[in-house]
């Protein structure tokens, strides 16, 4: 009489042990890599609000307000889960400071928003949006916001060196 195999040889177990390590050793950094720029996403629309507002009132300004006081900042972790504040420079920049992102590549990294023709009573015709390209919060921006020359230069659009002061009181304060 033949004896029918029954279960799985200690080999095959092996081979599936391997195939699902193999698997998981390259789905969980792109899943990881995933998360930090959803994430990312919210600390974008957060400085978009700010941008919208400096839209507004440079359009319909006689004078442009000063540094901290185009009425969009937020300080101290006011903002939302992943924005630890906002401040807004006299020409009408915005940074906008991330946190719980990342402790290790994103979080308290800024991202800069700054406005091309920015003058009282004129319409801004568009922004810029960056970071510093030698921090890793580069590396997680939207692609929309990824310009090496845009990030440099949004360094220096009055943002004390390239890093914002306080944030209560704006980079320029």
């Amino acid at each position: 009489m033949k004896k029918v195999q029954q279960g799985f040889t200690l080999i095959e177990l092996m081979i599936v042990v391997a195939i699902i390590g193999i698997l998981a050793a390259i789905a969980l950094p792109a899943y990881q890599s995933y998360t930090i720029k959803a994430r990312m996403s919210e600390v974008i629309l957060a400085g978009s609000s700010c941008r919208t507002t400096i839209t507004e009132v440079t359009q319909s300004a006689d004078e442009l307000p000063g540094a901290g006081e185009w009425g969009c900042e937020v300080a101290d972790n006011g903002g939302t889960l992943y924005v630890d504040g906002i401040a807004t420079s006299a020409s009408g920049g915005v940074a906008v400071q991330a946190r719980a992102i990342d402790a290790a590549t994103v979080d308290a990294g800024w991202v800069f928003l700054t406005p091309n023709g920015a003058a009282a009573g004129q319409t801004i015709q568009s922004w810029d949006c960056g970071a510093d390209p030698a921090k890793l919060i580069f590396q997680y921006l939207p692609g929309s916001c990824k310009d090496d020359q845009v990030s440099a230069a949004a360094l220096t659009y009055n943002y004390d060196g390239g890093t914002p002061a306080d944030v209560t009181t704006g980079p320029d304060a």
